[in-house]
């Protein structure tokens, strides 16, 4: 059925396609109707307490019996020194003044942890049949205790070099994440956003540097898509915003309004809106601000002077300041519900597959 059946076989699947784990964009019932379509749904952790990652896992548990992910990241936690937040405030200081806010109310950061102890533990509860980690991966023995669960280990690599270092230190398969992916970049052992590779070429690549399955991530929203990744040498492919199109997405209108409207070019690579590099659609903080800006303090701390501008500007319907996700291929995305949209990019892919191997 399928050119390379390793990522099926590794986690049981139907059909090789990931639901990208999307932090506040998706949540259980997206992963529910991926994986009963026969994929693999993911539930993205990052912004979530122990309490509600148990809850989301349990309601996934109650709705399907297919395989399912869970998500988290792996950053190295860092917080902004005086000078640095003084220094992103001051930045953003007109902005302020033009809404008539006050600089000296900006809250504390959201929360992002970083893999750890409790989140280990509810892993080694919970069973899931996959976890997966952005930004590299967690201490070596906590990733033990996560493999000893009985949990597949996924993470995104954005050069050779980090699909090698991932194989060598326990992944199972690798996401090869291309320039053109939405949301954070999972790059960890570079932060030369100016070197990245596209999935063209960074696939191919991956796959002839690792031995463990490869899943191609970045511009892929239709069977075209997934049809070139398996002629690349993809066992599987992760698909992300096209996700964001349907029913089961958490964003708000106004991003969904902003996403029917993307072209090729509106999208950038920005660290305005967390301190790490992530593509989303362009608007006027990144225009004015950035797009990456040396004031933005770490990761995730930038996004905390960001929220009082955002919300006074959403209350006039304004995207000014909104994060929005995205990635290159956004014009492709259609309205369909999250397992019909599944099905229809596997039998499509299918069908395109089978054309070009004279079927």
């Amino acid at each position: 059925m399928w050119p390379n059946e390793r990522l099926l076989d590794l986690l049981q699947l139907e059909v090789p396609i990931i639901q990208a784990p999307m932090a506040g964009a998706n949540g259980s019932a997206m992963a529910i109707a991926v994986s009963e379509a026969g994929g693999l749904g993911s539930l993205p952790c990052a912004m979530l307490n122990e309490d509600k990652m148990r809850a989301e896992a349990g309601n996934i548990r109650q709705q399907t019996t297919k395989p399912f992910s869970m998500n988290f990241f792996c950053h190295t936690v860092t917080p902004p020194s005086a000078a640095q937040q003084a220094a992103w405030t001051e930045r953003l200081a007109p902005f302020y003044a033009e809404y008539g806010l006050n600089t000296d109310d900006v809250a504390a950061a959201p929360v992002r942890r970083a893999f750890d102890e409790g989140m280990c533990e509810l892993i080694e509860d919970i069973k899931p049949n996959a976890v997966s980690f952005h930004f590299g991966l967690p201490d070596a023995a906590l990733l033990k205790r996560v493999k000893a669960a009985g949990a597949c280990v996924l993470s995104s690599a954005t050069t050779v070099k980090e699909a090698r270092w991932l194989e060598e230190n326990g992944c199972d398969a690798i996401i090869a994440q291309g320039y053109e992916a939405g949301g954070h970049r999972g790059m960890f052992l570079t932060q030369d956003i100016t070197a990245q590779a596209g999935s063209m070429a960074l696939l191919p690549q991956v796959v002839d540097a690792v031995n463990v399955p490869v899943i191609a991530a970045g511009g892929i929203a239709d069977g075209r898509g997934i049809a070139a990744a398996f002629a690349l040498g993809a066992a599987g492919v992760q698909i992300g915003t096209a996700y964001l199109f349907t029913p089961q997405s958490l964003i708000s209108d106004i991003h969904r309004t902003a996403l029917h409207q993307a072209k090729d070019d509106q999208t950038v690579l920005t660290n305005v809106f967390s301190g790490k590099p992530a593509r989303g659609l362009i608007n006027r903080i990144i225009r004015e601000v950035g797009p990456m800006s040396e004031d933005a303090p770490p990761f995730p701390t930038a996004g905390a002077a960001l929220a009082p501008l955002k919300a006074k500007a959403e209350q006039t319907g304004s995207v000014d300041f909104t994060s929005l996700w995205s990635g290159q291929a956004a014009a492709l995305g259609r309205n369909l519900d999250a397992g019909e949209l599944t099905r229809t990019l596997a039998s499509d892919a299918q069908r395109r597959l089978k054309a070009l191997a004279g079927k």
